[in-house]
């Protein structure tokens, strides 16, 4: 639009065939650096401004810098220090050929008005595009904190809950002084099973960072979401680790793969906590499924074991998040009778 309204009735009005056949190509190059405007930013401006200049010069161009503006305004969006200042450099460039050529649009009555119109344009698009380039870079960074802050949930909920249940598993065996071969060559099967899960998954989630999509609120690191009957032989793997555990699951086979992972990694993290923190402790574990809200309850009546200590809270905060991400919520307290509880609400569709 732009290249038709200010560059062909001059053109048209050029009269000498070489002056319009300069002023053709010209207005070629202008509409080229126009459609390459997105690729080579820089270039194109620098580009557009000289052609527009120079076919103001000749008489065949009446715009003014409205296609180099179009072209800076992508320009300024980036937000290389190396890239603005090139803007800064052409936006003083072009400004200083307007000044000196003092090219007019043509009309008797306003000398110098192209000047001023070309001025604005520039000034616009490069304040227009500094402010959407700040918002980009914005928004970037947002997601880039965003998927962070994914993977450290993930890491710490499967790797957490794996070194856990490791550890634990060899606490126990080196705790019965009676152990005969056999016991001890399965506790160790154990420990490497539960190590090579856990390396797997790792390696699965490096890969998913491919995507990532696929770690916010949908399948898990291998790409598959863990059903809330899959709680069992978790649950069988804390009691393994030293717990004894009471478990009540209901099947929901219409939840949502965001509310089913989010059930599976708030049990998940909740008994890993009990393992590290309430060694050998009696544990309940309750999830329920009410109306359209499933609901999950798990508490631990204090470690049998002295000296259990306190964590970081990192993962009773991711907790909370993955509840938020899925649309309910997740709670924890410290019941009067000891012990410490968790709870959730979460939405069945979520």
């Amino acid at each position: 639009m732009v290249i038709a309204v200010f560059w062909l009735s001059p053109l048209v009005a050029a009269g000498t065939w070489p002056r319009a056949a300069l002023g053709a190509a010209l207005a070629l190059v202008t509409a080229a650096c126009v459609l390459l405007r997105q690729r080579f930013p820089a270039a194109v401006t620098a580009g557009a401004g000289v052609a527009t200049v120079a076919g103001g010069l000749l008489g065949v161009c009446a715009d003014p810098m409205l296609a180099t503006a179009w072209c800076l305004y992508a320009l300024a969006r980036k937000r290389s220090v190396r890239i603005r200042n090139s803007a800064v450099a052409l936006v003083c460039l072009f400004a200083l050929l307007l000044a000196v050529t003092g090219v007019d649009t043509g009309s008797p009555d306003q000398p110098g008005s192209r000047v001023v119109l070309a001025a604005a344009a520039l000034t616009a698009a490069w304040l227009l595009g500094t402010a959407v380039g700040r918002e980009m870079e914005s928004a970037r960074e947002a997601e880039r904190a965003r998927v962070q802050l994914d993977v450290a949930r993930e890491v710490h909920d499967v790797v957490g809950h794996a070194l856990g249940v490791v550890s634990a598993q060899a606490s126990v065996t080196r705790s019965l002084p009676d152990a005969d071969e056999r016991e001890l060559r399965g506790t160790l099967g154990d420990i490497e099973t539960h190590a090579r899960e856990a390396l797997h998954e790792i390696q699965a989630l490096v890969r998913g960072l491919r995507n990532p999509g696929t770690i916010q609120g949908g399948p898990g690191p291998t790409g598959r979401v863990p059903s809330i009957a899959e709680l069992s032989p978790m649950i069988d793997d804390a009691r393994a680790a030293g717990l004894t555990i009471d478990a009540h699951l209901d099947v929901v086979p219409e939840a949502g793969d965001g509310t089913r992972l989010v059930v599976f990694r708030i049990v998940q993290e909740a008994l890993n906590n009990v393992i590290r923190h309430a060694p050998g402790a009696r544990c309940s574990v309750r999830v329920s499924h009410a109306d359209e809200e499933i609901q999950v309850w798990v508490r631990d009546h204090g470690s049998s074991i002295p000296g259990a200590g306190t964590g970081s809270g990192l993962g009773l905060q991711g907790m909370r998040e993955r509840a938020a991400l899925a649309g309910g919520t997740a709670s924890w307290r410290r019941p009067p009778g000891g012990g410490f509880e968790v709870s959730a609400r979460l939405p069945v569709a979520g």
